[in-house]
């Protein structure tokens, strides 16, 4: 379990790494410096240019090769260790690591359609959408092997975990319309101003993509901050109030960066740091839910050690009360 989580950990570093570079390909107009190539840059799979566009293409493609790599070590590890307690079966880390791996795969042969096709803004969106379902599905192995603090939840936190699938669901839309967004054209100009727009500078199909962006990503703050006092009046483990703390703080976090970078006409800088953090809180909504179904890491040991009277604590459906 041990070493499923490191390498867990080291896939989901490099894919947080990779979305990111992404964004920074597509913010840099980077997405053609192969041009129609895959996988190989004009025949060579090292730079052939000092070009800069050139230069961060090819960069972004190793890190893919990277990540690919790490996940397959990942789910080979699982598929060795299977026998081993908790990998394998409901609620392992086997099954996610298997999915995982043919993720990636998708994952690559869909970023040669998007060059193929020239940057379809369609394709590009659904490029970065398996790229986030990859993601998840690596916080999911990393959870379930006892990382994030999941070998400190002993028990199943059923309106947390139920919380948390709406939190996934508004922050896939809010993903999803963001990329949408940033690769329409005329939608990030479409509406100038925040929170509403002082100045509508275009109309129809991508003033509505921002304008349903930013309604979803401000439902989603109201939701995660609804979960946030909820989990405490709950007296929810530590650990749970943790995460949904990090939640919506990444949320309110996200918001500010948005804000600034359309009052600042949407400098590079800003919209690398808005798909970071964007990142990130697909990465913290993931984990909360994960969590809350609970017990994951955790030998049957463990278990009756966090279920003993003399600790004082006995896991209930709800959480662990004293």
């Amino acid at each position: 379990m041990l070493t499923v989580r490191r390498v867990a950990y080291v896939a989901l570093i490099i894919g947080f790494a990779q979305v990111v570079f992404g964004a920074i390909v597509r913010i840099t107009g980077s997405g053609l410096g192969c041009g129609d190539h895959w996988p190989d840059c004009y025949g060579a799979y090292t730079p052939t240019s000092r070009a800069t566009s050139h230069l961060v293409e090819i960069s972004h493609r190793y890190c893919a090769a990277a990540l690919s790599i790490a996940i397959i070590v990942l789910a080979l590890i699982a598929l060795r260790q299977r026998n081993a307690e908790g990998v394998a079966g409901r609620g392992g880390a086997l099954r996610p690591a298997l999915l995982a791996a043919l993720l990636v795969i998708v994952a690559a042969l869909f970023g040669a359609v998007t060059v193929k096709m020239d940057l379809n803004p369609i394709v590009v969106v659904t490029h970065l959408a398996i790229a986030m379902s990859l993601l998840a599905v690596l916080v999911v192995v990393v959870v379930r092997t006892g990382g994030l603090g999941a070998a400190r939840v002993p028990a199943r936190y059923e309106r947390t975990l139920r919380s948390g699938r709406a939190a996934i669901g508004l922050t896939f839309l809010a993903l999803v319309f963001g990329a949408l967004t940033a690769n329409t054209p005329g939608a990030p100009q479409a509406c100038l101003g925040f929170p509403w727009c002082r100045v509508a500078a275009g109309g129809g199909t991508p003033f509505w993509i921002q304008v349903t962006h930013r309604i979803i990503a401000l439902l989603l703050l109201g939701h995660l901050t609804g979960v946030f006092f909820a989990s405490r009046k709950r007296g929810e483990s530590p650990v749970i109030r943790r995460a949904t703390a990090t939640a919506l703080a990444l949320v309110v976090l996200q918001i500010v960066v948005a804000a600034a970078m359309v009052e600042t006409n949407l400098p590079a800088s800003f919209r690398s740091l808005h798909q970071a953090v964007g990142t990130l809180l697909w990465i913290s909504v993931v984990a909360l839910t994960a969590l809350a179904a609970g017990s994951h890491g955790l030998t049957e040991i463990e278990r009756i050690a966090y279920e003993s009277p003399s600790r004082g604590e006995f896991a209930t459906p709800e959480g662990v009360s004293t």
